[in-house]
């Protein structure tokens, strides 16, 4: 039996997978948390991959291993390979200025031709999340540690560069490597030439660093000291993307601490909104997507503040009735729709609702309600959805899949949960052996909408009560 390994460095911790590279089978598997924040210093995440692998028995047995990681992270080395400064994390959101800067700047002071000059370069237009927007806010707000920049990398690239055996100790900085997916989340790299843009460099850092190679799908990124394969890896939608098995005419539903609903497009979207950017995917096409910073966040915030366990939450939020209170899931700011500074907000408060079940039933509401937004919205970029796969955490709810099966007007399919992405980058490792990606499926549990709009047409408005921008288009009927 031949083995591989996926790892999944997402934004709250560490998974290890060890799959059987025929059946997609998990043999052992191995997990450790990050600390919390949106800046983190990476060895906390080579700490966090080595706990994880001693817990999964070691990997020394596998004979290719590929690394899944959060998007749009900093991560700046100096020329020594050591890191200057804590990484900024997708959902840290100081650079909110700097992205409205750079889209002036384009815009030659015009947001409309901004927008559209990010759009027809890089696929996206820049908010608080991508690189490119913190690498501004560096160069910036710490101008010292800007001019030590030699090299800029994501947290994949940087744990597969670990994971090769180079690092401070073994600073070969020509030899960080990356895939399309990853590098299309950075707004400095055009995914349909798979070309970085040295011009954008130079207007946010100020200079141009090493960057590293974009390798293909299939193509190797080296090996480990121990002589390991070592996979390309991916961010961590598209390679949940490949662990899902997900096809034309899916549109995948992410519920985890963020929320995140993307489509597998063989064309690149462009959408001058900024509401879905153009990603690449992790098999040499498209993942266009649109991501909310307020998902699952939102539902353990409201678990907490109930002192309720997920289990209990879950059954109080069944028995709660859609009855008016409604919630505007904005904890930490938004990215759809681009308000990072925005607050979360209760409407329709009454002496009768103002419950601990109306409450949790107003958690799921305003976060399922939010995704269906999300999910019109890559709708609307010209991508045509026949049916929606949840995965994540907070989909494992029975709340929300049921709150779901009432907002979104296609078949829904709950597979068996998972470490999706895990499952992705192993699924990768296995394809970079084998020379094509093998065929691996998960069981799935699908229910038909109910298309029920009211009361929860609603919830569809309350979400849009904060948006101030002209240029976001109104939510569907």
């Amino acid at each position: 039996m031949t083995l591989v390994a996926g790892i999944d460095s997402s934004t709250q911790s560490t998974k290890l997978l060890v799959v059987d590279a025929e059946t997609g089978r998990v043999v052992r598997s191995g997990r450790a948390p990050h600390p919390p924040g949106t800046e983190v210093d990476p060895d906390e995440w080579w700490n966090a991959l080595q706990r994880a692998i001693r817990e999964a028995g070691g990997i020394d047995d596998v004979a290719a291993v590929s690394v899944g990681g959060q998007q749009h992270g900093m991560v700046v080395l100096d020329a020594n390979g050591r890191v200057v400064r804590p990484a900024l994390l997708w959902n840290d959101t100081r650079s909110a200025s700097d992205a409205e800067a750079l889209v002036q700047q384009r815009g030659g002071g015009d947001v409309q031709a901004g927008r559209q000059w990010w759009v027809d370069n890089v696929g996206l237009v820049p908010v608080a999340s991508f690189t490119a927007t913190k690498l501004s806010w560096l160069a910036r707000a710490e101008r010292s540690n800007a001019a030590r920049v030699a090299a800029v990398c994501l947290p994949h690239d940087w744990l597969t560069w670990r994971l090769a055996g180079y690092g401070p100790e073994n600073p070969r900085l020509d030899r960080l490597v990356t895939d399309r997916s990853d590098a299309s989340g950075t707004a400095y790299f055009d995914p349909k030439s798979n070309s970085y843009r040295p011009d954008i460099l130079r207007d946010t850092l100020g200079h141009v660093p090493l960057l590293p190679e974009v390798l293909g799908p299939l193509q190797a990124a080296g090996c480990t000291p121990s002589g390991t394969l070592l996979a390309a890896g991916a961010g961590d939608n598209a390679a949940a993307a490949l662990g899902i098995g997900a096809e034309a005419g899916d549109i995948v539903v992410s519920v985890g601490t963020s929320g995140t609903v993307f489509a597998v497009s063989q064309e690149q979207v462009h959408d001058p909104t900024g509401m879905v950017a153009g990603f690449a995917d992790a098999a040499g096409g498209f993942l266009p997507l649109a991501a909310t910073l307020n998902a699952s966040l939102v539902l353990d915030a409201v678990a907490r503040l109930l002192a309720l366990d997920p289990i209990a939450f879950d059954e109080l939020a069944r028995r709660g009735p859609s009855s008016g209170l409604r919630m505007v899931p904005y904890l930490s700011g938004e990215r759809t729709p681009n308000l990072p500074n925005a607050t979360g907000t209760l409407l329709g408060i009454t002496l009768d609702n103002l419950t601990p079940s109306h409450l949790a039933r107003a958690a799921i509401e305003g976060v399922v309600c939010s995704l269906a937004d999300a999910c019109a919205a890559v709708e609307a970029s010209g991508v045509a959805g026949a049916r929606a796969i949840f995965v994540g955490g907070g989909a494992r709810y029975r709340s929300l899949q049921e709150v779901a099966a009432q907002v979104f007007s296609m078949p829904l399919v709950f597979p068996e949960p998972a470490e999706y992405v895990a499952l992705g980058v192993a699924r990768q490792a296995a394809g970079t052996i084998k020379g094509a990606l093998p065929g691996w499926t998960a069981p799935r549990e699908e229910l038909a909408p109910r298309n029920s709009p009211e009361p929860l047409a609603g919830y569809r408005r309350a979400t849009h009560l904060l948006w101030s921008d002209s240029a976001i288009p109104s939510p569907p009927a």
